[in-house]
């Protein structure tokens, strides 16, 4: 044994034989003085120990609350998709009342549709409905809605049908305009998807006295569209030489078109 151990060891034995050799009150009094010496050490564990429970239990906390945080989000994404089929059904709702009172007031027999399909590289040109030759629809039956001519029946399927739009330059529809004597070919003007579409009214007299805002109607002359179907509005005049031009806004939103309606041959 080295040296310094056993004189470690000598004064360990000799320090015990000692503390066991005194009275009671001694060895109490050396009890105190080494629970006073170890006391800092005891209190310091015990406030690390509770501030490691504090932690402990804060963690729990916080896994309880991001548990809650996710099923809360969970709960107003769905809440969310309620409120947004909700709205839906109350537009849907709505077109369908609008729908079902201008069948009540149109001056023809008309058969509702829904539009199944539109492309967005020719957006104004043409768009598929729901009803075909099985509704008794036929080529250049035209179609219409509360705001006015959407366009002609172009291909009959049995239960669909293709429809060629105002807004598409093949489109021509025999017009007269409102409070005036005058009367023109209205056609579309190729647009692209976004843009806002146009309608150009031909053949006016050259010296016609036409006014922005004025309205545009089928005049029946074509013996496709029936008279009197809303069109569009004068937005400017454009004189020639010859004869006179008019760009006309469409009376139909051509980007809201969900439910049309058409006007069977039968009304001709």
């Amino acid at each position: 044994m080295k040296p310094l151990n056993l004189i470690a060891l000598l004064c360990f034995l000799g320090g015990a034989t000692w503390a066991l050799t005194r009275s009671d009150r001694t060895v109490r009094s050396i009890q105190n003085s080494y629970y006073k010496a170890i006391g800092p050490f005891l209190t310091t564990g015990s406030a690390v120990e509770q501030s490691a429970r504090n932690f402990t239990k804060e963690v729990e906390h916080s896994l309880e609350l991001e548990v809650k945080l996710e099923k809360t989000k969970a709960d107003l994404a769905k809440y969310s998709l309620i409120e947004q089929r909700l709205h839906e059904l109350e537009d849907e709702n709505k077109r369908l009342r609008e729908a079902l009172e201008f069948t009540k007031k149109a001056p023809f027999t008309v058969i509702a549709a829904r539009t199944t399909r539109r492309q967005t590289t020719n957006w104004y040109n043409t768009l598929e409905i729901n009803r075909g030759e099985e509704s008794f629809i036929s080529s250049q039956n035209p179609v219409v809605t509360a705001d006015g001519l959407v366009g002609k029946i172009d291909m009959v399927g049995q239960n669909l049908s293709t429809v060629v739009l105002l807004t598409d330059v093949k489109c021509l529809v025999a017009a007269k305009v409102e409070g005036s004597p005058e009367y023109g070919l209205l056609r579309g003007i190729a647009a692209s998807y976004g843009d806002q579409p146009k309608l150009r009214l031909s053949f006016l007299s050259k010296n016609s006295r036409l006014k922005k805002g004025q309205r545009v109607f089928s005049d029946g002359r074509d013996r496709v569209i029936p008279a009197n179907i809303f069109l569009g509005t004068i937005e400017s005049i454009e004189s020639g030489a010859m004869e006179s031009e008019a760009l006309v806004r469409p009376a139909v939103d051509f980007k809201e078109l969900t439910t049309v309606f058409v006007i069977p041959k039968a009304n001709e």
